[in-house]
């Protein structure tokens, strides 16, 4: 399962379809839907980031950031809201908030700053990616699959690295063409597949199991 995370949201059906959507990104998804219940959530359940609704009823989304900063707590916090002037940008991101999405929002842009806070909170030292016995050494760019050495161009490497980073997970081919290839990427929309079919013929020789598994309509998934 994927990073976990907390949405705070009064109102039930955006919080339903954020839910849903983050959920189909591979993320462990809990939700309240007032901000006392979301405070309690967040320092009970301790998510990875937590997405938050400003305007809602009793505790504001405002004041739940606040009092989680004033104990230390520092997950990632996403406000949705729809005040837009500067000084609402201000006063929260005084309160301690990392990032701040008005509403109506696309919701292709929030998964885009959710993967963004995410990999900011990933520890960096990793050196070693290990996946049965599969293993990518970043330091010094080599991979093996058990005693086999594998020689990888420098985009085969970088997607085998998000495959491995991710692993377990169903990562959509747009989700993968942003990571790997880049957000403003032009060019083929089938270079996902070619790609994945150089990775396969070198990772799965003969009697070997196969690692990367098409998830049809979907995307791409690194699972045993």
């Amino acid at each position: 399962m994927g990073a976990r995370i907390l949405v705070v949201e009064d109102e039930e059906k955006l919080a339903k379809f954020v839910q849903l959507e983050l959920s189909y990104e591979g993320y462990e998804v809990a939700v309240a839907h007032d901000g006392l219940s979301g405070l309690m959530a967040a320092r009970d359940q301790i998510p990875d980031l937590i997405i938050l609704d400003w305007m809602m009823p009793g505790l504001s989304g405002v004041e739940v950031c606040r009092r989680l900063r004033q104990t230390g707590n520092a997950t990632p916090v996403i406000l949705l809201t729809a005040k837009d002037d500067v000084s609402d940008r201000v006063e929260g991101l005084d309160a301690g908030a990392d990032d701040y999405v008005v509403k109506p929002f696309s919701i292709e842009e929030l998964l885009a700053r959710v993967r963004a806070h995410l990999r900011r909170t990933e520890p960096q030292d990793a050196e070693l990616l290990v996946f049965g016995d599969l293993t990518l050494d970043r330091r010094s760019r080599e991979v093996h699959r058990g005693q086999r050495a594998i020689e990888l161009t420098a985009k085969e490497f970088d997607l085998l690295d998000y495959l491995m980073t991710n692993s377990r997970q169903v990562l959509t081919r747009d989700r993968i063409l942003e990571e790997v290839w880049g957000y403003d990427f032009m060019g083929d929309s089938n270079i996902i597949e070619v790609y994945v079919r150089y990775l396969r013929l070198k990772l799965e020789a003969e009697g070997e199991s196969r690692l990367i598994q098409t998830m049809r309509g979907v995307g791409y998934v690194l699972r045993d």
